[in-house]
């Protein structure tokens, strides 16, 4: 299925588009597999979300350019290693093109056979049941056959920077406070 878009209009160039989507965090995730060589495979997206709960989907967006992704498609299944926010230097080696992007990475096989980076904050086993071309990209369904949880808390992106979640505490309502202290 190829979904083609609306006209653009001219004032929503990429350089645009890019500077306003980049206010919103996205998680940053490793996507893994291992071919039937015992080459391990990966490569890095920001677009990783649930998709569904009933039943467990997960979903992500590669771009149509990236040499790993077609050697994944082969597989079928994949693991979603949710990176933690230590683990930078992990993200830019898989984002690196070439066959030494796991040199000197530890991990273990996962319950597919594909590998779990060591230290990430969770790992989703999946199994691929969908692909769609979409604009510049692809729209990746995969169907959740295992989950665990890592540790740390997950590395996010914004406006090209890498950063950490730090919650916000919300003051109780006026009125609650008040009638705490008036009790």
């Amino acid at each position: 299925m190829d979904i083609t878009p609306a006209a653009v209009p001219a004032d929503i160039t990429p350089a645009y588009y890019r500077q306003i989507l980049g206010k919103l965090p996205t998680g940053v995730t490793a996507i893994t597999g291992v071919n039937d060589d015992d080459e391990k495979l990966g490569l890095v997206v920001g677009t990783f979300q649930s998709l569904s709960l009933e039943p467990p989907l997960v979903m992500f967006c590669v771009d149509k350019s990236s040499s790993s992704w077609p050697k994944l498609r082969k597989l079928q299944k994949f693991t979603a290693n949710i990176l933690s926010d230590d683990q930078i230097s992990l993200c830019r080696s898989l984002s690196r093109k070439g066959p030494q992007k796991f040199e000197g990475l530890p991990c273990s096989a996962g319950p597919l056979g594909t590998p779990h980076l060591d230290g990430a904050t969770a790992y989703i086993d999946c199994v691929v049941t969908a692909e769609v071309l979409v604009g510049d990209h692809y729209m990746v369904v995969g169907s959740v056959t295992n989950m665990e949880e890592g540790s740390g808390d997950a590395l996010l992106f914004r406006a090209g920077k890498f950063g950490q979640y730090l919650p916000i505490e919300i003051p109780a309502p006026a009125e609650a406070t008040a009638a705490r202290s008036a009790s």
